[in-house]
């Protein structure tokens, strides 16, 4: 029997998202990571200690989040088709939608592209603040819509790509594993102290199981951009991140826009190299973007009920 799980996942994200009501009553199981990490954090990284120590320390925080985010998923898995027999892939894919973030990213970008609309840069600012990490008070709208297309193209890796990818190539613990590993990285992944050595697992984790998702996630921007390859060969490498540089290096050339460059950090000023050529991007561009992340994402549903068909 035909199992679109990551299809029908797909679809329930997409319609519902995580609605707040039920985040209220249960939370997201994302927040269970982040409560693991945060307590081995604070137990286990210590200043004192030497970096050595720490490293290994932080592989034992994502063993831990393997095993528990894996063996769950796993025993959910094997529950759930023990009882549900043919008619497991529902339940299934119920249980992997959470870790799947098409219509979040979509709610957190759009209120950026709005306040912009509107003449309202404070608004943005404050938007855009929520789904960077870099400095946003003195942006102005084209340093605004820079930053929500750069974080818009590399979640379509994190929130959407990968886990779909590992949800379709090993089944309900692989998205949940990588759901974890990903909040990991997020969390304690830093290169910058108190974190590099007790951090590393994690991002060196990350950075393995982004390896197929972000370069798939680029080719499906470049086909939903109808454009964009040459930038994304030629600039990915200029990101710090491994993975990060080619969703995009994808959507800088698919916009015809350029992308990164120098950002604050808390106060710090950091002379990052530009990705892609043209202008800088501006609101413009953000609805364009907007609309090539949408045929990205149905070009996701489109190999996931492929692969339903295939498996």
């Amino acid at each position: 029997m035909v199992e679109p799980i990551g299809l029908a996942a797909l679809a329930l994200d997409a319609a519902a998202g995580w609605p707040s009501w039920l985040h209220r009553r249960i939370g997201h199981p994302v927040g269970t990571f982040a409560r693991i990490i945060g307590a081995c954090e604070t137990g286990w990284n210590r200043p004192t200690r030497p970096a050595a120590c720490r490293r290994l320390l932080g592989a034992a925080t994502v063993a831990l989040l393997v095993l528990a985010s894996g063996g769950m998923a796993l025993i959910a898995e094997l529950v759930i088709r023990a009882l549900a027999g043919q008619w497991a892939w529902p339940f299934l894919a119920i249980a992997a939608w959470p870790a799947l973030a098409q219509r979040s990213l979509y709610q957190h970008y759009m209120p950026v592209m709005d306040a912009l609309e509107r003449g309202d840069l404070t608004a943005a600012r404050e938007a855009v603040g929520l789904i960077v990490g870099r400095d946003t008070a003195d942006l102005d709208e084209r340093g605004i819509a820079r930053a929500a297309i750069e974080s818009l193209a590399e979640s379509f890796c994190d929130g959407i790509v990968a886990p779909l990818f590992w949800l379709l190539v090993l089944g309900l613990p692989g998205a949940w594993i990588y759901k974890a590993i990903n909040t990991a990285d997020s969390l304690i992944g830093h290169p910058e102290e108190p974190l590099r050595a007790f951090g590393w697992a994690a991002a060196r984790s990350d950075d393995v199981l982004n390896l197929i998702p972000a370069r798939s996630s680029a080719v499906l921007i470049c086909l939903a951009g109808a454009g964009g390859w040459r930038a994304m060969l030629r600039d990915h490498a200029r990101h710090a991140s491994p993975n990060a540089g080619w969703p995009e290096a994808a959507m800088a050339g698919a916009l015809g826009v350029r992308l990164a460059g120098p950002a604050s950090y808390d106060g710090l000023l950091v002379d990052k190299p530009w990705i892609g050529d043209g202008p800088d991007a501006d609101l413009a561009a953000m609805r364009r973007a907007a609309g090539v992340y949408l045929r990205a994402c149905a070009l996701a549903w489109m190999l996931a009920g492929r692969w339903a068909w295939l498996a």
